[in-house]
């Protein structure tokens, strides 16, 4: 299975060969004969490997007594590094009450609107518009949970009044305030029980789309996790309407390459969907480290707040949450049991043996 962890020299060495910009800023490589010290990017002529070693940083390579490569200037900061910090200030102003428009936003990262607008999306997989909404949606929750009045709660949240909130209540909650409050009071979920490969499988969906995707070893276990998940709400058994739908949840549980074509309805924090929008982003068959995903978000500080994400993730499978690991490549846990997390990942890493 393809990693994308590098936390020994042989795969160091590997993303020294590829010339991964994707490296950049884990390590330098610093070759004996020449005295010189890069970027694992660096486009110079490759050295040999047994005159090649490895260092955690720029710094240390300095003290090793090498001297920066003049081509890759592996002493500057790190341009991606440079990013991750843009995009950074970037979330933190778009989560603060005020509302901000892309130009205003623009002009205190002293970046132009149209980069910015991409450069936010490519990092993050949400516009910053998106984003801002997800944050209020966030403080609408928590106030809503707390027991305040819904108009008290709309205002608080950031929203400028309340015609501005209900033009985008589904999107905020997935359900009106008052629904919200109550504990999810007036919504249906529909839900099938079925076989898959990896056990017994529970589909439900909402009105709005696809809302869990659960594993377990039998039927009592996955009812009494959906109550747990929506207390509230009323239950149904899915009629023969709902029946092709499932087929179609079950056919991507149990073969990785067939994508979901199905509206799904997400529901977390702005910073849970995020982290979903990185999962979705890792290739089958490669996974990556908790560290990594936090990095890819622009939270490099975040992880243990990264693995509460997968672990709040209601999508088996499609939500691939199965493809965190830790830094050292080992499993850690998972919603559904380390013995399907590893079937699934072999799966994926050899889709020819299914």
């Amino acid at each position: 299975m393809k990693t994308l962890t590098l936390m020994n020299d042989d795969t160091r060495w590997l993303a020294v060969l590829a010339r991964d910009p994707a490296a950049d800023g884990q390590f330098v490589f610093a070759v004996q004969t020449t005295g010189i010290f890069c970027r694992p990017s660096c486009r110079a002529r490759h050295a040999l490997r047994h005159n090649v070693r490895f260092y955690a940083s720029a710094g240390e390579a300095a003290r090793a007594g090498f001297r920066p490569c003049k081509r890759c200037r592996p002493e500057v900061q790190d341009p991606q590094a440079r990013r991750r910090q843009t995009i950074e200030q970037a979330c933190h102003l778009l989560e603060q009450e005020q509302p901000l428009t892309l130009e205003s936003l623009a002009q205190q990262l002293a970046i132009s609107p149209y980069h910015l607008h991409r450069l936010f999306k490519s990092a993050t997989g949400m516009t910053p518009k998106a984003w801002q909404q997800a944050a209020r949606a966030r403080r609408l929750r928590s106030r809503l949970l707390q027991g305040e009045k819904v108009t008290d709660s709309l205002l608080a949240a950031g929203f400028p009044d309340s015609s501005s909130y209900y033009r985008q209540a589904d999107a905020a909650l997935g359900m009106t305030a008052r629904q919200f409050r109550r504990g999810g009071d007036d919504l249906t979920v529909r839900y099938a029980l079925s076989d898959c490969l990896l056990g017994r499988c529970l589909v439900a969906e909402s009105e709005r789309g696809i809302c869990a995707i659960l594993l377990a070893d039998d039927d009592a276990a996955l009812r009494t996790e959906l109550h747990t998940l929506f207390p509230h709400a009323r239950h149904e058994e899915a009629d023969a309407g709902f029946a092709a739908r499932v087929r179609q949840v079950i056919a991507s549980v149990d073969r990785p390459g067939v994508a979901l074509a199905l509206p799904l309805d997400l529901r977390g924090t702005a910073f849970q969907q995020q982290v979903w929008q990185a999962l979705r982003a890792i290739p089958g068959g490669e996974t990556a480290s908790y560290q990594q995903v936090a990095a890819a978000i622009g939270k490099p500080g975040a992880v243990r707040a990264v693995a509460r994400a997968c672990a709040a993730n209601r999508l088996a499978i499609i939500i691939p949450c199965h493809r965190v690991v830790r830094s050292d490549g080992g499993l850690s846990g998972y919603r559904w049991g380390s013995a399907r997390k590893a079937a699934i990942l072999r799966r994926e890493a050899h889709p020819e043996e299914e």
